[in-house]
């Protein structure tokens, strides 16, 4: 519990900070058309990291707005865990060149295993993650509109064997509703297979953040309760930084 970490979350959208309801596009609510001014606020209230997650490229749409942000975000010196739409070897280099400081691989370590394998050597297990966003237990991809044949765990157990370190969880069910983390699913997931597991949806108080903690995972993702005031950033660190 040495090293847990608490991530902001900036979700962008056509180059806009929002929130997905269980990452359905129909369901979002904007909070910002600034993503660097939303960025700098945490740094200033003491995040070390920033999980960005680039929903049009994980939707497979090219957004010039998004990409905009995007770089500007990169090139801002902030610590920044990036994902979405990161399919080849190419998009991965990139985002790492231009300053992102781990990239998260989704719907690619389904559909491109091999490739993910080449950047987990290429570049270190501590700038490759992979995020594995579950339904029921069941991995969903391409931002979450299509199933892939995998239980969550048996995916998990996958990029452990391949030497991953870093794994962020998902349980679609409780993104964006404010209905508390599911800890027993994502602290299971550490436990069949050693991996350092980030836990994200549904974290809708401080007691969520002491429970992840507790679990031992190594960090958590917090989006809409930090938009909404239902969590003060400067509030978890120091939950974190007491305990």
């Amino acid at each position: 519990m040495a090293d847990f970490t608490v991530y902001p979350a900036i979700d962008l959208r056509q180059g806009r900070v929002v929130r997905l309801a269980q990452g359905d596009p129909g369901r979002e609510t904007t909070y910002s058309q600034d993503p660097l001014q939303v960025a700098r606020q945490w740094e200033q209230a003491g995040a070390q990291w920033i999980h960005v997650v680039n929903l049009d490229g994980a939707f497979g749409d090219a957004a010039q707005e998004t990409a905009r942000a995007l770089a500007k975000l990169m090139g801002s010196g902030l610590s920044l865990q990036v994902g979405g739409g990161l399919r080849d070897l190419s998009a991965i280099s990139r985002a790492l060149e231009l300053g992102a400081s781990r990239v998260v691989l989704g719907t690619a370590f389904v559909e491109d295993p091999d490739m993910v394998a080449s950047a987990l050597m290429r570049f270190g297990p501590d700038r490759v993650a992979v995020g594995i966003d579950a339904r029921e237990g069941i991995v969903q991809i391409r931002g979450w509109q299509a199933a892939a044949s995998w239980q969550a765990t048996d995916l998990a157990q996958r990029w452990a064997a391949m030497g991953g370190r870093w794994l962020i969880f998902t349980d679609i069910s409780r993104d964006g509703m404010g209905r508390g983390v599911n800890i027993a699913a994502t602290e299971a997931l550490a436990k069949a297979t050693a991996l350092r597991v980030i836990a994200s949806g549904g974290v809708r108080t401080l007691a969520d953040v002491q429970r992840v903690r507790e679990a031992g995972l190594a960090g958590v993702i917090i989006g809409r309760a930090l938009y909404e005031g239902q969590i003060v950033l400067r509030d978890a660190l120091d939950v974190v930084e007491e305990a």
